[in-house]
């Protein structure tokens, strides 16, 4: 596990701050890092002598829920708390805070960034993200507590 948390993950999420993933995505992910964790965790012996992989209750279970998508959501919510931390002048501040003119094309719009981080920050139940962030401390509880949770 200290090679895969080492070396694997860092690889596979490098730069993840800044996805937006659709569904597909997330289960390519997921279906990459089961296969992987399968490869480290090795086949286990049922109850009738034979040999099978790990399911993924399994795997979850001994990962303890710590899970690749839970750790781009976290890593995600801690870039949102850097950059509402930032002075208005800074240019990652005001590119997430403009409002886009002109006219959109036609069709559903496509998930924007901020929309995909405050679906996960309403599943986890956290309000008013904008005084929280300010709070370094309260913000890393908040980054610590997403890498486990059950709800994503």
């Amino acid at each position: 596990m200290k090679i895969y948390k080492s070396l694997i993950r860092p690889v596979v999420t490098y730069g993840c701050e800044a996805w937006t993933l659709t569904d597909r995505d997330e289960q390519y992910i997921t279906l990459y890092e089961h296969r992987i964790l399968r490869k480290i965790f090795g086949l286990v012996q049922n109850e009738d002598e034979f040999w099978r992989i790990r399911m993924n209750y399994e795997l979850n279970k001994l990962i303890e829920n710590a899970d690749i998508m839970r750790f781009i959501i976290s890593r995600r919510i801690a870039w949102l708390g850097r950059v509402m931390r930032m002075g208005d002048k800074r240019t990652r501040k005001r590119i997430l805070e403009c409002k886009p003119i002109g006219t959109r094309i036609t069709g559903r719009p496509r998930k924007r960034w901020i929309a995909d981080i405050e679906e996960n920050m309403q599943i986890m139940g956290i309000r008013q993200r904008r005084k929280q962030c300010e709070e370094r401390a309260e913000w890393k509880r908040i980054t610590d507590k997403t890498k486990t949770h059950s709800g994503l």
